[in-house]
């Protein structure tokens, strides 16, 4: 089913800020925290300290009425920084790869910062973009769904 979430960056404290949060809203986290530690090494990638392998890559928090928080730390040494246009982003999770290639397409045009849709090492076709006003998209189907045919 598709949904709609939001994804915030943070400097290393991804996991305190989430603590916080479950605190608030009193619910538990959708599945387990992914590490950075945990991500295939890919080429030019910079050696992680043990610091930085404990950072969350990913994690989940049902907040209200079906709503989500996702979070992820960014990693300085990676040239990564948190700022107002990564900050806080909106998660599209559409039912099929169609669908989100054509929203992708949409939003992306005139866009910087354009990661464009792919097949991702956890599984899931995926994609981000800045569109020309400034608001960030990530765009994410589950498994990598397509379309039936």
């Amino acid at each position: 089913m598709a949904r709609v979430n939001t994804y915030l960056n943070f400097m290393g404290n991804a996991e305190e800020a989430f603590e916080f949060y479950r605190s608030v809203f009193g619910t538990e986290y959708e599945g387990e925290i992914m590490r950075i530690g945990d991500v295939p090494a890919g080429p030019g990638m910079p050696e992680l300290t043990e610091v930085e392998k404990q950072l969350v890559m990913h994690m989940a928090l049902p907040i209200l009425a079906g709503h989500v928080l996702e979070g992820t730390d960014m990693v300085a040494s990676m040239g990564h920084e948190v700022r107002i246009g990564n900050n806080t982003t909106i998660a599209l999770q559409p039912d099929t790869r169609e669908e989100a290639e054509a929203l992708f397409a949409a939003l992306s045009e005139g866009a910087t910062d354009v990661n464009p849709l792919t097949d991702m090492f956890w599984g899931d076709y995926w994609g981000t973009c800045l569109d020309r006003f400034g608001v960030r998209w990530m765009f994410d189907v589950p498994g990598g769904a397509s379309s039936p045919d």
